[in-house]
Order: structure tokens, then C-alpha cells, then sequence
């Protein structure tokens, strides 16, 4: 069972409202997908707590209905 880039994108913005989030299906299957999230909370964050974040607000998704997630965070510029 695949999941959607809109119901990932969604998740995202439910936990980190302010968050810019891009996504893109790598393979076509709806499990393998890249995704750059970009929001204020990040800042002062380091790499790994940025990416905990994002775990967190997929709900545990990530393993199960998402196979794998390439994933790039960063604060706004200035």
C-alpha cells in the first residue's frame, strides 16, 4: 500500500504549520520519495533533531506504509 505525496505533505504541515515542503516520487511507486522541508523551527536545530521533527509528524508511517523518505531540512535564510 503506497502512500501519497499530498497525505506526506499534509502530515508535515499539521505538525509544523509554517513549514515549506517540496516532494518528489523518486520511483513512481509511492513509497520511495524525496522531500526538502524548510521551516523556522529548525533553527538552532541540529541536522538529526531537524529530521527527528519530520519523523515525528509522519506518525510512524516511515518503515510501514512509507518505505523511504530522502530528506533535506534547513532553516529560512534571513
Amino acid at each position: 500500500m503506497a502512500m501519497d505525496a499530498r497525505e506526506i505533505e499534509r502530515l508535515i504541515k499539521a505538525s509544523i504549520p509554517d513549514a515549506q515542503v517540496t516532494i518528489r516520487d523518486l520511483a513512481g511507486d509511492g513509497d520511495h520519495y524525496a522531500a526538502t522541508v524548510i521551516s523556522s523551527v529548525f533553527k538552532g536545530k541540529s541536522r538529526v533533531q531537524q529530521h527527528q521533527l519530520v519523523y515525528q509528524a509522519l506518525q510512524g508511517q516511515m518503515g510501514g506504509v512509507l518505505h523511504a523518505l530522502a530528506l533535506q531540512t534547513a532553516a529560512p535564510d534571513a
